[in-house]
């Protein structure tokens, strides 16, 4: 897997379904416990809400998967979230939908298309972000040098993830592997042949083009 979705930004979306609104809270996590601690953030923060239900997706490849009906019927508010997360394809999220009861019951079919589309909604406002797998390259450079060749880079299209500033100038750069050839050509065009930018792992980072 080289990419995925995540949300773009945290969004907040509500619908009212038979005067019970659902608040819809769409959150970028990277791990269980921030996915958890949004959900005892909310709880606190929307105390009156009889229920807080959450579905949280996680990984490149939707690894972790969780979903919670927080005291509605089984299998009608956690699961149904959890569906609308893996029907848009998005990765590192958690969606908590608070709902605070208008007084009439809506039954099972009624509360799974109603957090079904407060997730929706959530996400709609959200957008997604692409996602990309990129080989991490280290090329060091003399001061002179640094700032003309790290303009080139990026004006060619090439990532610049870090620059470190010491006794060098350390670049950090980002390619796809495909691309990774021609990054070790444009260093050794740019730099006359005299430097090296040489592998450090893999990191998963925001596309530009997303």
């Amino acid at each position: 897997m080289s990419s995925y979705l995540a949300p773009r930004r945290d969004a907040e979306a509500e619908i009212e379904v038979k005067r019970s609104r659902f608040l819809c809270t769409v959150v970028r996590v990277e791990d269980e416990a921030a996915a958890r601690a949004v959900v005892a953030r909310l709880r606190k923060e929307h105390w009156a809400a009889r229920h807080h239900c959450s579905a949280y997706v996680l990984g490149p490849d939707a690894a972790v998967e969780r979903s919670s009906d927080d005291g509605e019927p089984a299998g009608t508010a956690g699961a149904p979230m959890l569906e609308v997360l893996r029907g848009q394809a998005v990765c590192d999220v958690v969606a908590v939908v608070s709902r605070w009861f208008g007084g009439t019951l809506l039954g099972a079919g009624g509360l799974v298309r109603a957090y079904g589309d407060a997730v929706r909604a959530g996400l709609d406002v959200a957008g997604t972000q692409r996602r990309d797998l990129l080989q991490e390259l280290v090329l060091e450079l003399g001061h002179v040098d640094a700032g003309r060749i790290e303009g080139e880079l990026r004006r060619r299209g090439i990532t610049v993830l870090a620059v470190d500033h010491a006794e060098a100038v350390t670049l950090r750069l980002g390619a796809a592997p495909a691309d990774v050839p021609r990054l070790h050509a444009l260093v050794a065009e740019l730099t006359s042949g005299i430097a090296i930018a040489t592998p450090a792992g893999e990191r998963w980072v925001d596309s530009l083009g997303a």
